[in-house]
């Protein structure tokens, strides 16, 4: 099965977590799991979209409790490793799709291009070099499929 990281913000706007909904749908749709970093915002939002779609999801949480994951995650991997989790993250899909985001979506953006992973941003850094941006929730997930190994 392909595996597509989806990474974010916990917190995001409204139409941010519209477009990571629909990102998670068409990933899904496609046929491929989803990871994510398992709690909210981007993050509860393309899991909702995926999840709601039929797709397998797979939350790796920063906590020690698999609770606290978003109510949308299939499979909640428990990590007790805060930020640290993000290399489990990225290490663990063949593609990732940023999503807007903060300084974490930034350090998981790094970890990616470091650990030679695909990224396409979507309304997320700008200026990264090896980053694919796209402008919609349909090109970024069909970049990130052309893009799998």
């Amino acid at each position: 099965m392909k595996r597509i990281g989806i990474i974010g913000a916990g917190l995001c706007t409204p139409e941010v977590y519209s477009v990571a909904q629909e990102v998670g749908r068409l990933v899904a749709d496609r046929g491929a799991a989803l990871y994510c970093g398992g709690l909210g915002g981007v993050m509860e939002a393309a899991s909702r979209g995926a999840f709601e779609t039929g797709g397998l999801t797979v939350g790796i949480l920063p906590g020690a409790k698999a609770d606290d994951a978003n109510p949308y995650i299939t499979v909640p991997v428990v990590t007790g490793m805060g930020h640290a989790r993000n290399v489990i993250l990225v290490r663990s899909c063949q593609v990732i799709i940023a999503i807007s985001g903060s300084h974490g979506t930034l350090s998981e953006i790094a970890l990616a291009l470091k650990m030679w992973k695909p990224v396409v941003g979507l309304k997320t850094w700008q200026d990264l070099l090896d980053v694919h941006y796209v402008d919609t929730a349909e090109d970024a997930v069909d970049k990130a499929f052309s893009l799998l190994p």
